[in-house]
């Protein structure tokens, strides 16, 4: 396999580490951005000691200037970014008619406003290598929606409009756009989560359980490879059979 320089926004979360541990096993140059620096170098140094090398670089994805930054940064320290991972997200979970300007603006920005922020400096080097691969982290949120998360759920199901209308535009470039939409995975946010609370949880999903970061980073590895080269526009749901849908 070639080895290609991957971004992954986000990339100190659960699933984030996820998948940065799948493409860099795959030879890949694998960054992230980070806005906590001690956080994000203790992260860094507990991957090196599991034989996994992940370049870090500061920035903020909710904001157009940062997030340009993020990726000259990873340009200048690895070479031009050829997988994007657009997977950083946020929740500010309430009901909608208790729900503050704040609150959407920031889920918003951050979810879905991220993915404009950062594929816009990509993509021009893309189009001109005749080669890419674009995956959005959405949700199984975003496609059935969710009780107090009305932000959440909007930026989710952008996130795969921006994916096809992306994906029509970018085609004969080379370039695949994809989204992968999980459902409810056992990460440090999610287990959390009062027991009694996440089985309940558990107990919608038809396989019986939360499902794992792994599961995620395979699916978002298969788009990035090489041979999936015709498919692009999908959205692959992971979800245990929570939701089923077209």
């Amino acid at each position: 396999m070639t080895s290609r320089v991957a971004l992954v926004t986000g990339g100190t979360g659960g699933i984030g580490t996820a998948i940065v541990k799948r493409l860099a096993s795959l030879g890949h140059k694998v960054a992230t951005n980070y806005r906590d620096e001690a956080k994000a170098k203790a992260w860094q140094q507990k991957l090196k000691a599991e034989g996994v090398d992940a370049t870090i670089v500061p920035g903020d994805v909710s904001d157009t200037a940062s997030a340009e930054g993020i990726v000259r940064a990873v340009e200048q320290r690895l070479g031009p970014v050829e997988i994007l991972i657009n997977n950083a997200g946020i929740t500010r979970d309430t009901t909608f008619h208790k729900m503050t300007a704040a609150q959407w603006h920031e889920v918003i920005n951050t979810n879905l406003n991220s993915c404009f922020n950062m594929t816009r400096p990509v993509i021009d080097g893309m189009r001109a290598r005749k080669w890419g691969r674009i995956v959005q982290i959405s949700s199984i949120n975003g496609q059935k929606g969710q009780y107090g998360q009305a932000n959440y759920a909007a930026s989710k199901a952008g996130m795969h409009g921006f994916t096809i209308s992306l994906a029509q535009e970018n085609a004969k470039f080379g370039i695949t756009v994809n989204t992968v939409s999980p459902g409810y995975v056992a990460t440090e946010m999610v287990m959390a989560v009062p027991e009694d609370v996440r089985n309940k949880i558990a107990a919608q999903i038809p396989i019986g359980r939360l499902g794992e970061p792994d599961e995620i980073a395979y699916a978002v590895a298969f788009f990035v490879n090489e041979e999936a080269r015709w498919i692009t526009g999908a959205n692959l749901a992971i979800n245990g059979g929570q939701y089923m849908g077209w």
